[in-house]
């Protein structure tokens, strides 16, 4: 049993007019060894009742954030604030927090029932209203006949479920997820990404939520937070985070990215032009360049390209290495302009493609979907 799951008491009360509960860090960061800082000085502000995701790669400091939120970490400096109040000093079970677990954490020896019923009971709540709860809790993840079950005869995808009603039977103002569907298979666990994210819209509960998986971050989350080397690189929502990424380590950990690199040898009119180390001109729009003469990567969705338009504001050559048939696109892999990996989706409309590895081609896009950002390193 998770500590968090304890009575209130009255140290910190959650109880507000509006569904939903308000965190912000404010300066924090965190190290083990007393040297290295995991998190660094991190500012960010989560908006009551909002579905905000903390997305990066494993050692990016998203876990740690959110263990120092839960209060099973403290930080080392700064101080997290819910509704207003710092909550450093409180510890996990007075912070009336609900917390969902990869591995469900729940009770083996008890059934269904008896689990969500656990933390209504450490809040002295009487037996008809922990029965009226549960009920309610079951039915809001369609599980109303299984109260009676015990853990090991659900399916995991059933488990899961469980844990995030008892994360949500008391009712918190706060619920944190981590990596919560990491253990189920693909498509068991698309299917829960839409029933949490259909759970938070009807409660309207503030959830923070962890994983390093980005089409889940994209699919549920009102904004993603994404995390590198223990800073925020990049808070937005997921349709600004994809269409309008603001550096290149954002560009390649969200989506697929095709990359080019090259020099800036213009700015003119709200764009800029880009020698490409091969030597030819791209135009592009500038998002995060320090000027002519600065070194530069080109990044473009490969949705965004398309073969054989001719008529397109910018065009180069490649050469098709690779077709991979994916029913409703063809993901063709080209050489441009130095990059192998060029990847382009091209739709399949009525089997009219008609392309052939080996062939020479003409890939184009448009200048506003071609962005300029700070170089990769090498």
């Amino acid at each position: 049993m998770c500590a968090i799951d304890q009575p209130t008491g009255d140290v910190l009360s959650l109880e507000r007019e509006t569904p939903g509960a308000a965190v912000k860090f404010d300066g924090v960061q965190k190290s083990y060894d007393g040297e290295t800082l995991v998190v660094k000085d991190l500012n960010l502000d989560i908006r009551a009742g909002e579905f905000l995701t903390m997305l990066g790669p494993s050692g990016s400091g998203k876990t740690t954030c959110l263990m120092m939120l839960a209060g099973f970490e403290p930080p080392t400096h700064g101080e997290i604030f819910l509704d207003g109040r710092p909550i450093g000093q409180l510890p996990p079970h007075k912070r009336g927090i609900g917390m969902v677990f990869q591995n469900y954490a729940l009770f083996p020896h008890m059934t269904v029932g008896e689990n969500l019923a656990y933390p209504l009971k450490v809040r002295g709540l009487s037996k008809a209203d922990i029965k009226a709860k549960v009920q309610r809790a079951l039915d809001m993840v369609e599980l109303s006949a299984f109260g009676g079950r015990r853990p090991a005869q659900l399916s995991g995808g059933q488990q899961q479920r469980i844990a995030v009603a008892r994360a949500l039977v008391f009712e918190p103002n706060l619920v944190l997820m981590d990596e919560p569907l990491g253990a189920l298979d693909k498509q068991l666990r698309e299917q829960m990404q839409y029933e949490i994210k259909h759970i938070h819209e009807n409660l309207g509960v503030t959830v923070v939520y962890v994983t390093h998986d980005q089409t889940e971050a994209l699919t549920m989350s009102d904004r993603v937070a994404v995390f590198n080397d223990g800073k925020i690189q990049q808070l937005s929502p997921p349709a600004e985070l994809y269409e309008a990424p603001k550096n290149s380590f954002v560009a390649q950990f969200i989506g697929e990215n095709n990359k080019l690199s090259g020099q800036v040898t213009k700015m003119v009119n709200g764009h800029c032009e880009v020698t490409l180390d091969t030597g030819a001109v791209v135009k592009a729009a500038p998002v995060n360049v320090d000027g002519e003469g600065a070194r530069t990567t080109l990044s473009l969705r490969p949705e965004r390209v398309t073969i054989g338009d001719t008529a397109a504001e910018t065009t180069l050559g490649g050469r098709v290495s690779e077709l991979i048939y994916l029913g409703d696109t063809i993901r063709a892999r080209l050489a441009v302009e130095g990059n192998d990996e060029f990847i382009v989706k091209v739709p399949n409309h009525n089997r009219a493609v008609s392309l052939k590895e080996g062939e020479t081609v003409t890939v184009g896009w448009a200048t506003e979907d071609c962005h300029a950002l700070d170089p990769i390193a090498t």
